[in-house]
Formats: structure tokens, sequence, C-alpha cells
């Protein structure tokens, strides 16, 4: 049963982090089984595990869905990424391998090239960006700073940035991801910090602004 559930959460994850599932998608447990093949125990281990850390949420009138934080949750959730992902790229900056600045590298192609094609809107842009910033978070080699960025970290990225940005902001998140790698490669941990720091703040002012515009009056 354990396997099942793991299973379950996986793929339910992976499909609100690519965007397929987006904020305020109903995961309606008939659906979910068909899709990861398993029976209805499992998807329901698997949903109680995403609500608690905070990629669904529970709804009296509509039972679980992805979560959609409001404002003030939001604002909230990007200062607290601010701290973590900043001391995350602060401790990687010692510890990363070359194998995973090599990934690195690969994923911030990955990302230029979908943004040149303007298919940065698309789960794969999605995709490449979470493993990004999951790499530098695992490259820290800190359980608990893995699990508390689990809490805090991939909430936002559900709202994918990157498909609220303007062609300016773009190009500036792609040299962030540039200049994080030439930190690394220097192993130089203030320096990370600082770039990840004005990355996420970067982020959450781009998410805020189109929000407004979204907002009526």
């Amino acid at each position: 049963m354990a396997s099942a559930s793991v299973q379950a959460y996986e793929i339910i994850r992976q499909e609100i982090i690519s965007g397929r599932f987006p904020p305020g998608h109903r995961l309606i447990e008939s659906d979910l089984t068909a899709l990861c093949k398993v029976s209805r125990t499992p998807v329901r281990e698997a949903l109680r595990r995403l609500v608690n850390e905070g990629l669904a949420e529970f709804s009296p009138n509509h039972g679980a869905q992805v979560a959609d934080p409001g404002d003030e949750d939001l604002e909230a959730l990007y200062e607290l990424r601010t701290l973590i992902e900043g001391y995350g790229a602060a401790r990687a900056a010692t510890r990363i391998s070359e194998a995973e600045i090599a990934e690195l590298e690969a994923l911030a192609s990955q990302m230029e090239a979908l943004v040149k094609k303007g298919a940065d809107h698309t789960p794969e842009a999605a995709g490449a960006n979470s493993r990004f910033h999951r790499i530098i978070l695992e490259a820290a080699r800190s359980a608990r700073l893995l699990s508390v960025a689990g809490l805090v970290v991939e909430t936002p990225l559900v709202l994918r940035t990157l498909a609220r940005y303007s062609a300016d902001e773009r190009d500036r998140s792609m040299r962030h991801h540039r200049e994080l790698i030439a930190a690394f490669r220097a192993r130089d941990a203030r320096w990370a910090e600082a770039v990840m720091t004005g990355h996420i703040k970067a982020a959450f002012a781009a998410i805020r602004r189109d929000l407004a515009q979204r907002s009526p009056g």
C-alpha cells in the first residue's frame, strides 16, 4: 500500500508542479485513480500528504483542489522562500557537485531555448524551473532544510512565475540562472545567496504585478 501511495503522490505532485493541474483545479478521486492506476485509498493518502505540504487544500463544498493562495499568504510564502532559498544557495555553493552544476547548466539552456521559441508557458518550462531550484536545495545537503523548503517553495512555483514575466523580466531571470551557476563554480556562498535572493524577490514582483492587472477595478 505504501508504494501505491508514493506512486500516486509522485504522479499528482508532478501534474501540479508542471502546471497541468493549475491553482484551483479540482482533484477528483475517480479521475486520479485512473491517472495513477491505483485504488482510492492510496490516492486519499497522497492527497493528505499534498495538503500537508501546501500544494493542495480541502474545500467543504468541492473536496480537494490545487492550492490557490490568497495575496497575504502568497506574500508570506515569498518572504519565507527568499530566506530559505537564499540560505540554501549559500550552503549549496560550498557543497554542490560538478555533476549537479552540469545539470543546472543543461536546465538553464533548456529554459533559454524555450523562452526563445515562446514556449515558456508550457509544463516543460515549469518542470525545468522546478528542477533547477530543487537541485540547489538538494545540493545544500540538509535533510531538514529540504523538508522545510517543501512547505514554502513549491506552492509559489505552482503559479508558474515564468509565464507571468514580461520579456525583460524573462531575460533577467535567465541571467540570474547563469549568475547562480557562476557563483557555484566560484564556490562563493555570499554571491550565490545574493543572486538567489534577488531572483526570488523579482519573481514575487512579477506575480504581484500580474495579479494586480488581473484584478477587477
